[in-house]
């Protein structure tokens, strides 16, 4: 998941951080809950960080951290205390920070006094406002350096910045304190066994705006609006009991970042899409984006119209080398408000993706099935045959049926499917192979796309169109069968490159195509067999690449690490394929791997082998909330219960295979229809209240897409 100016994942934050998310804005800070200037730190808003330095000082002691608490995404309790300056070992001052991010920042400073003496307390607070955009901190490449000016007004520290044309601000407001230009202070007296407290809030201003932040509760008894939509986020999304306590808790802990992981279109404010993951890549991705509502459409459907509302919105519309914009792709990243000359030539959105334009079509297909309204549905269709058209046109580099990808500009990503480091395709042998590259997944993205789009022109009686893409639909089955099977090794070249050659390299991509049905039945055993073996499982999941290869490394990013959504689509191939077990003990390791991550799945883990180290090893610059891995687990016991609807042909359809140690399963509120509907699976028998009229429940699997085709075009004949 890497941004248009990097080809590896974020930069290092070191141990012991803590990240709070809210929409578009995040917090990285220390496990005391200072902000250390010279590091990653700060608070971000609109992807640019408007406080750098926030260090907090008692008797000119720096809090030692007891513990540090998230009690919501965007919420956190510090809890530290004050060394004694005579060594002594235990100290009577407790020290407990309570901040809140929003649009700013709101912290709540206590101090607890445990002895029996009163305590003279002098607080200081050194507070940084750097302005710096999101890739100059991640990269540690900060380039300008803002004319700064400071003023104090009343209980308020006021840090304006100028930089050319671009004029930027915060107020600080603290209530009681002694406010000076470089520091705001108390001097206090903590009575014995008493306490003392103070608020602060940070928002940042322009030079027409004056207003509070939004995260500040109206009154003392009331929610902060983002209290309140956290709220009617619980409300609107499943509950879940579970009998096993593990999985239900990394469930909830899916369900709470997900959550957190949701920002509003600007100019949509009512349409939420799903941001890639924290703390660097808090905004519109397109590959990510669409994955994430995809796998979350149980959950919260509307999460996936939001998404492709957006992106057709930002279709790509013209030829650009810089952006590497075409007409008809779907977007790679898109950024708030980066500043023109530190994003890519001044482009607000980058398009050096080759597979988000086929998923958008995916997307499309599987949102036709949830049940929106016909003409929310028909306003997307444009777009995606714009998209097909880009798949053709400019995909297709060289017209021999495959989709490629080679990057436009010398600052674009090299490679440009999900595993888009610099190195993250390689043969065998370890060498990389030289563009343009067709990679296995991305064909069977297209191929899911095409199938898609062919069973919605069935489905309005657009029949010539539907054979027509049917047609080439087969044409690319049959055809990716033959050029990227390989009998010899058995199993499918991981890309194709610009000489036709097959990339040789046993990887994870091949699992992608099982899910999206492009394997022909002959050849999936043998793709199984090497997806579970010891070089490619490691005891926590499918590595992305096997350790018999020249290029393994299992603290790479992409040539040997564990990815839980690259393992949660290998899972629901797997199933569609008719290899429960094999399923079921990938799922049973990600779910395990959870609870030594306090029931949160990471971006990636480490690619060592579970029978050497007891636990998961973390990837040490993951992102963690990340969408992908938030809704991991959804996808994970969904494709185990077998669950999925096509609402137009009136059927619900589950068949569970759970996992006796996963125990009975009961869910109230999962939306259906427009409808909400209570599911129960108890020993391994599904039964539904309150399903919407016309809807049936129904064992088996829900049809595939080519199934629907195929039977779209047996009625034809017949």
């Amino acid at each position: 998941m890497a941004g248009w100016n990097s080809d590896t994942g974020a930069g290092p934050l070191g141990p012991g951080t803590v990240t709070l998310v809210e929409g578009s804005s995040f917090c990285i800070s220390l496990r005391n809950g200072d902000f250390r200037s010279g590091d990653p730190h700060g608070l971000f808003v609109q992807d640019t960080r408007i406080l750098s330095g926030w260090q907090l000082m008692v008797n000119d002691q720096q809090l030692e951290p007891l513990a540090a608490e998230t009690q919501e995404p965007y919420r956190a309790l510090f809890v530290g205390r004050i060394t004694r300056s005579d060594n002594y070992a235990d100290s009577p001052l407790v020290v407990e920070r309570l901040r809140d991010i929003g649009a700013g920042l709101r912290e709540q400073i206590t101090i607890y006094n445990h002895s029996t003496a009163v305590a003279a307390c002098t607080i200081a607070l050194g507070v940084q406002a750097d302005f710096a955009d999101l890739f100059e901190v991640k990269e540690a490449r900060i380039q300008r350096r803002w004319q700064e000016t400071r003023r104090v007004g009343g209980q308020t520290l006021t840090i304006a910045a100028a930089w050319r044309d671009a004029r930027k601000s915060i107020v600080v407001r603290a209530p009681g304190a002694e406010i000076s230009p470089d520091a705001i202070a108390y001097s206090v007296t903590v009575p014995a066994h008493g306490s003392w407290s103070t608020t602060l809030t940070v928002v940042q201003t322009t030079e027409n705006s004056g207003r509070e932040p939004p995260f500040l509760h109206p009154d003392q008894n009331g929610l902060s609006p983002r209290d309140q939509r956290r709220r009617e986020w619980v409300a609107k999304i499943p509950v879940l009991h579970m009998g096993n306590g593990s999985i239900e808790r990394t469930l909830r802990r899916s369900y709470d970042d997900l959550g957190a992981l949701r920002i509003e279109d600007p100019n949509h404010p009512d349409r939420v899409v799903v941001a890639a993951g924290a703390p660097w890549f808090m905004t519109l991705f397109g590959r990510d984006s669409l994955w994430a509502s995809e796998m979350a459409l149980p959950v919260d459907p509307s999460l996936a119209l939001g998404t492709l509302q957006t992106l057709a919105e930002r279709q790509g519309a013209v030829v650009d080398p810089v952006s590497e914009e075409e007409p008809g792709k779907i977007l790679h990243e898109v950024r708030l408000d980066i500043s023109s000359q530190l994003s890519l030539h001044g482009k607000p959105a980058y398009f050096g993706s080759v597979d988000a334009t086929p998923l958008f079509v995916m997307l499309l297909g599987a949102v036709c099935r949830w049940g929106f309204a016909k003409d929310t549905i028909a306003a997307l269709i444009p777009h995606a045959d714009r998209a097909l058209g880009w798949i053709r046109d400019y995909g297709d580099k060289d017209g021999d049926g495959f989709v490629e990808y080679e990057r436009l500009n010398p600052r674009g990503l090299i490679n440009q499917g999900w595993k888009d480091s610099w190195d993250g395709i390689n043969f065998a042998d370890g060498t990389l192979p030289e563009p343009p590259i067709a990679l296995c997944e991305v064909q069977g993205y297209v191929y899911t796309a095409l199938m898609a789009r062919a069973w919605m022109a069935y489905d309005v009686g657009e029949v010539p169109l539907g054979d027509e893409l049917t047609d080439e639909a087969s044409r690319l089955k049959k055809q990716f069968n033959e050029q990227f099977w390989m009998p010899e090794r058995g199993y499918y070249a991981v890309a194709l490159d610009g000489k036709k050659r097959q990339v040789d390299s046993c990887a994870s991509n091949m699992g992608h195509c099982l899910w999206l049905g492009i394997v022909d039945d002959d050849k999936a055993p043998l793709v199984v067999e090497h997806l579970m073996s010891p070089q490619m499982f490691s005891g926590w999941g499918v590595r992305t690449l096997g350790s018999d290869m020249g290029a393994f490394n299992p603290v790479s990013y992409h040539n040997g690490s564990v990815w839980p959504h690259d393992n949660a689509i290998i899972a629901a191939g797997l199933l569609r394929y008719g290899f429960v077990e094999e399923a079921q003990r990938i799922s049973t390791a990600l779910l395990e791997a959870a609870e030594f991550s306090e029931g949160r799945l990471p971006e990636l883990f480490c690619g060592f082998s579970r029978d050497r180290l007891i636990a998961p090893v973390p990837y040490p610059t993951a992102c963690s909330p990340q969408a992908w891995a938030a809704t991991t687990p959804i996808l994970l016991i969904t494709s185990l219960m077998r669950y999925d609807t096509h609402v137009s042909r009136g059927g619900l359809w589950m068949d569970p295979v759970l996992p006796a140690s996963y125990g009975d399963l009961h869910i109230t509120n999962a939306p259906l229809a427009g409808g909400r509907i209570t599911i129960d699976v108890v020993d391994s028998i599904p039964t539904v209240l309150g399903l919407p009229e016309g809807m049936s429940l129904n064992r088996g699997h829900r049809p595939w897409m080519t199934e629907l085709v195929e039977e779209a075009r047996l009625r034809r004949e017949f």
